[in-house]
Parts: C-alpha cells; sequence; structure tokens
C-alpha cells in the first residue's frame, strides 16, 4: 500500500511540473552551483580551508535535519492522499487540497536543497568555483 502511494506520488509530481507537461527542459541553473558531494570529492584540489569545511557541514547539517522532518511530513501527507482516492466516488476538491499540501511540503525540501547549494556557493572562493567547474566538466 504505502509502495503504491509512493508511486503515485512520484508519477504526480512529475506530472505536475509545468515543463514535464510542456515537454520543454528545466533550466541549466544548477551549472551554477555545487553540490556536497562534488566538493567533498575534490577538498584537496581545492584547497578547502578548515573554516570552509566547517561552514559547509553546518550548512549540510542544518538542511539534513529540515528535510527529515519534512519527509515525516510528506510520508503523513502521502498516506492521506491514498485514503481520499480510495474512495468511491472520489472527493476531488478534498483530493486537490491534499496534493497542495503535499507539492507544498516539496517545495520547502526542494527550496531547503537550492539554501544549501547557495551557502556552499558563497563559502568558496571564485578560484575555488572555477577549478569545481573544471573538475566537474573533465568528469
Amino acid at each position: 500500500m504505502t509502495r503504491r502511494i509512493a508511486l503515485l506520488l512520484v508519477f504526480m509530481l512529475t506530472a505536475a511540473s509545468p515543463s514535464a507537461a510542456q515537454g520543454t527542459p528545466e533550466p541549466d541553473f544548477g551549472r551554477h552551483l555545487f553540490p556536497p558531494e562534488l566538493v567533498m570529492k575534490y577538498q584537496q584540489k581545492i584547497a578547502l580551508r578548515p573554516e570552509q569545511r566547517t561552514a559547509i557541514t553546518g550548512a549540510i547539517q542544518q538542511v539534513q535535519s529540515k528535510v527529515v522532518e519534512h519527509q515525516w511530513r510528506m510520508q503523513e501527507e502521502a498516506q492521506r492522499l491514498g485514503e481520499l482516492l480510495q474512495a468511491t466516488p472520489v472527493n476531488e476538491s478534498a483530493v486537490l487540497a491534499q496534493v497542495d499540501r503535499v507539492l507544498g511540503i516539496e517545495r520547502d525540501v526542494k527550496r531547503a536543497h537550492m539554501t544549501l547549494l547557495v551557502r556552499i556557493k558563497n563559502t568558496l572562493t571564485r578560484e575555488q568555483q572555477a577549478m569545481l567547474k573544471g573538475l566537474r566538466d573533465e568528469t
């Protein structure tokens, strides 16, 4: 049951994105940001300073705690959505209101991830960013 709800949510969230519906690609703003795994992988090559590492680690921990909270809420709201969808007939307005709650949580998760990526970028020097771009492009 939970697996079916999760699959349904994935389908709904994918289908709900404007670019998926229109067949247009997502903006490629990710090339301007640096995921934590990339920074960790090349921390010696970019000469990451201890205070930068501490700042990035703190930002990661902060986001992880938020995301765990959001995951709990997402599971709860997804279960409610599944219950609503089991009814015959389905109450359309209740389902759509519940979908809005689920999508709101997804937005919060994405915002937390974007916050992390921006904080990481702001922690790195221009030289470190340029080096990471080059290292990322090599792979």
